[in-house]
């Protein structure tokens, strides 16, 4: 070729003519691996995110707005049946005044309520039992990005932590995991961290005090916490490039941290980003105290959520092999624990549940159209070797 090679996505997957299988394949690949998942529940209205599942298992989703334009009933709802939701904890906080969006900035904004669900893109649920869900995904406004606590017993409000300055207009706050040990913070109500997933450079770890107003920022812009520069992934066999905008060309996936997880009791912080294949972790004591300091803990494929549970397991959604992965800290090995992608996972009463959303296939990847087929899924899985939710800390994605 004259002039040089130039970049093309890759060809749509072909599957060969079932006369040519034989030939190609000498040993059968079964495609799965026990334990086999079941159906918890079919979302066939809105497009979920997160999930939680408290102690009495009242199970709750999230179904962000910036991801997906039709989430036009309500940000945060508890799953009521087997393909049934209602808003939570009630109807007026998922509807804010004109919207979501504030549309007469450039570019769009999130609008700044602070009184209203804007972007909710994870959630969690403590031993206390308050179900926090925050996050944004259009550029962040001053005081609407929040972390808002949900009492599951009065089905009420409690408090709202507002990340003032700890998110920046272009931020993506995205995953959290609460540690409410008395001891790690001076104020002793305990501790939340946050992704912020940004995809425009912006990538970090909030950290927030829940016993005072104050907000911080650790490894902003980090190598650690953005996407490897010309990551590329494959998802049943088609390639997963981002769709920046309408009219921009297709490029790598740039979304940096996303799932975050414990280990070490909580003495420990693991996430990795989205665009990368490193799981990375940091002494929790460094992001209280402003250190700079991390290490790489391991390599796997592709994930978006991450959880953990007693047994010092993390289990990590790998979407590229359609499998859920375990890391184990013990001997730092990753293994494939069951055959499906994951979105979000939630570890409770010795299952994990699964949110299978097939994100990689909706209009923000290519080829730029929405190829996901309704309804999603919310399943669940026995946990490997027993592991049980994590106490006193709370565990979601």
């Amino acid at each position: 070729m004259t002039g040089g090679a130039r970049n093309v996505p890759h060809p749509p997957f072909q599957m060969p003519r079932l006369s040519k299988i034989a030939t190609l394949v000498s040993a059968s690949y079964p495609g799965v691996r026990e334990p086999p998942l079941e159906i918890v529940h079919l979302y066939y209205n809105d497009f979920p995110t997160g999930v939680a599942v408290s102690s009495s298992n009242r199970i709750f989703s999230c179904y962000p707005a910036g991801l997906d334009a039709n989430n036009t009933q309500y940000q945060f709802a508890e799953l009521t049946g087997n393909s049934t939701e209602k808003p939570y904890p009630n109807a007026q906080i998922n509807s804010p005044p004109g919207g979501s969006l504030n549309c007469s900035t450039y570019p769009v904004s999130s609008a700044n309520y602070q009184d209203y669900f804007i972007g909710v893109q994870s959630l969690a649920i403590d031993p206390l039992e308050p179900s926090t869900p925050h996050g944004t995904l259009t550029p962040a406004v001053f005081g609407g990005t929040k972390l808002v606590a949900v009492d599951l017993a009065t089905n009420t409000i409690n408090r709202t932590k507002l990340l003032l300055t700890a998110a920046y207009p272009l931020s993506y706050v995205k995953d959290v995991r609460i540690d409410i040990r008395p001891d790690v913070t001076a104020s002793g109500q305990g501790v939340a961290y946050n992704t912020d997933s940004s995809q425009m450079g912006t990538s970090g770890l909030i950290i927030v005090d829940l016993g005072i107003t104050e907000a911080w920022c650790h490894l902003d812009n980090s190598p650690t916490v953005r996407p490897t520069r010309q990551h590329f992934k494959e998802v049943w066999g088609e390639p997963v490039y981002f769709v920046p905008g309408p009219g921009f060309p297709i490029t790598y996936d740039p979304t940096g941290a996303d799932g975050i997880a414990f280990l070490e009791g909580g003495d420990t912080v693991v996430w990795s980003p989205i665009g990368s294949r490193y799981l990375y972790s940091i002494a929790s004591k460094y992001l209280l105290d402003n250190s700079l300091t991390s290490e790489i803990i391991a390599q796997t494929n592709i994930r978006n959520g991450l959880m953990q549970d007693t047994n010092q397991y993390i289990y990590a959604g790998n979407s590229e092999q359609n499998a859920i992965n375990i890391y184990n800290n013990r001997n730092n090995t990753v293994s494939t624990y069951v055959r499906d992608p994951a979105d979000s996972m939630r570890t409770s009463n010795g299952y994990l549940y699964v949110v299978e959303n097939q994100l990689w296939r909706s209009p923000n990847y290519f080829p730029s159209i929405d190829r996901r087929v309704k309804p999603y899924v919310l399943y669940r899985v026995p946990t490997a070797d027993g592991g049980q939710r994590v106490a006193p800390l709370n565990i979601t994605s």
